[in-house]
């Protein structure tokens, strides 16, 4: 005869449940947030919101940002920050339509380079960071600002891509026959992505893995979670930081090009304040600055929800660029106040503990060193 009781029988069994995780809490009022503000869009706008197509555009204009993002949610995991990446983006757009447009510019060397560019400022910035110490708000600020001089060096001017087969690249679309839209003349336009987007999906789903599937991943979350506990633990915390810094570089490289992939042109203007939209979409997403709480999932739904804000502003006549910066700053005060209450107000009940698939994954990294 079974019984629900656990071992000592007192207890029914299903009655052990875990309390949902901060992480996760944080990434259930980020999706809840966008999907309820899509929805009202939907209702008050309509239009243009209830086209598919528009909906998708938001992937095909931001697939860049989205890989930046992933870059910088790994970095402030681990309690790090990294303003480069819009420069280094920048810099790989510019470097990559010289390459191309050379005697023996390639699409395949093009990408050679993007990630090239990446790995050294990665690799740099985080051997600063980590192994000198050096504060790492500096350190990608002195990044920021070189990526951006080294963008004029190359060229003053604006330069677009004219490699055959990078404009085939660039053009190709993805098409999505079971949604799409009426044209004026009542024909059926089928929806369609870019081949940035699917860049940018793969890279959302690698860092995914990473972070909860690997012994880096949980090692990002307890360095940033505790140093000091992370250290006791055997957990070697300046090559973990390395290894998120170079990770966020090689993803800025990749972004780069992605950036290139949607626009063709390499300019000393591209990816502006872009960093800040990336650093944005994280914490909205329900990354916290100080570190140790992350999800990578929450971020892409931070840059949809970033994104469709800016579209509700457009929708409502507020044309001008400030009101986007405006909408842009409330509503990142807005999810750091929320994230302040919902955490605090757990901290009061008594109920802030750790996933426990990372208590589990602390006590193997404990009997492994």
């Amino acid at each position: 005869m079974t019984s629900n009781l656990d071992t000592r029988g007192r207890v029914p069994a299903e009655k052990h449940k875990e309390p949902i995780s901060n992480t996760n809490l944080l990434l259930t009022i980020t999706i809840c947030t966008f999907f309820g503000m899509y929805a009202l869009a939907m209702l008050v706008w309509g239009g243009g919101f209830l086209n598919p197509q528009q909906f998708l555009d938001i992937f095909n204009n931001n697939a860049f940002l989205i890989v930046i993002s992933c870059g910088l949610t790994v970095v402030m995991i681990a309690g790090g920050i990294d303003i480069s990446v819009g420069g280094v983006t920048a810099l790989v757009t510019m470097a990559s339509v010289v390459h191309l447009n050379g005697g023996n510019g390639s699409v395949l060397g093009s990408l050679g380079l993007a990630l090239g560019i990446g790995l050294a400022f990665g690799l740099i910035q985080g051997l600063l960071v980590s192994y000198l110490e050096v504060q790492p708000f500096i350190v990608t600020l002195a990044g920021m600002f070189f990526a951006r001089g080294m963008i004029t060096i190359i060229s003053n001017d604006p330069k677009t891509a004219s490699q055959e087969t990078f404009l085939a690249l660039k053009a190709f679309r993805i098409q999505i026959p079971v949604i799409g839209y009426y044209g004026k003349a009542g024909n059926f336009i089928p929806a369609s992505i870019e081949p940035g987007v699917i860049v940018a999906i793969v890279v959302v789903l690698a860092i995914f893995f990473v972070l909860g599937w690997t012994r880096f991943g949980r090692n990002l979350y307890a360095v940033g979670g505790n140093k000091q506990s992370a250290l006791m633990l055997g957990i070697n915390v300046k090559r973990t930081k390395f290894f998120s810094y170079l990770l966020c570089g090689l993803l800025a490289g990749i972004g780069g090009f992605v950036y290139l992939l949607h626009t063709g042109a390499g300019d000393a203007a591209n990816a502006t304040a872009s960093e800040m939209q990336a650093i944005a979409s994280a914490i909205i997403g329900g990354t916290l600055l100080t570190g140790g709480v992350g999800n990578v999932v929450g971020t892409l739904f931070g840059v949809l929800s970033l994104m469709t804000i800016n579209n509700i502003v457009r929708a409502s006549g507020l044309r001008d660029p400030w009101w986007q910066s405006i909408t842009t700053g409330l509503m990142l005060c807005f999810f750091i106040l929320l994230q302040s209450m919902v955490l605090s107000a757990r901290e009061k009940r008594g109920s802030f503990q750790i996933p426990g698939w990372m208590t589990f994954a602390s006590r193997r990294i404990h009997h492994e060193s």
